[in-house]
């Protein structure tokens, strides 16, 4: 297998991983809880799914042939306050992320070498998705962390719970 090719399926990979935390979390949440806001002013979960929902059709549509900025994105749209139901949030959620791995699925090796642009500064293809694997899990951290606050003593561990490292380790190992 190739590098380039190796280095897609990595790149779906931790972008599949990452939308699992996302989802494990959303769908934990009812839909006041995705509007809540941690001090009244900073981001709901539901800004940041109708974010990433921009940010990934504005990006991922006609990846290869258009500007990464689409001219109906309206970005400053996504943080507004709105009573988007959970079912509303939850099929942008998934709108988005089909789109971009959709496209990212779609990539071949020879494509990687090629420019597209974001808001009109050029990237390699690579960068592009470099990019977004620095901006996605950025953001299914601020919702994990929201959730884990909203959900407080009731929420479970997407992944390790504290002070289990040693048990989950030699379960791992058998050492």
């Amino acid at each position: 297998m190739s590098i380039g090719t190796t280095y897609l399926q990595s790149v779906i990979l931790r972008l599949e991983t990452n939308k699992k935390l996302g989802t494990t979390t959303i769908t934990r949440l009812d839909a006041a809880q995705l509007h809540w806001q941690p001090d009244g002013t900073s981001n709901s979960i539901a800004h940041i799914i109708k974010h990433l929902h921009g940010n990934m059709l504005s990006r991922w549509t006609d990846f290869l042939t258009t500007d990464g900025e689409k001219s109906g994105r309206h970005r400053d749209l996504e943080f507004e306050n709105d009573q988007l139901t959970k079912e509303q949030l939850l099929e942008l959620w998934e709108t988005g992320w089909q789109c971009m791995l959709s496209a990212i699925g779609s990539l071949e090796e020879a494509d990687l070498e090629k420019t597209v642009y974001v808001r009109s500064e050029a990237h390699s293809v690579i960068d592009a998705i470099n990019r977004q694997l620095a901006h996605v899990p950025y953001h299914i951290g601020q919702i994990v962390y929201v959730g884990k606050m909203i959900l407080q003593g009731n929420w479970e561990s997407l992944s390790i719970p504290k002070g289990q490292s040693e048990a989950f380790n030699k379960a791992k190992t058998g050492r």
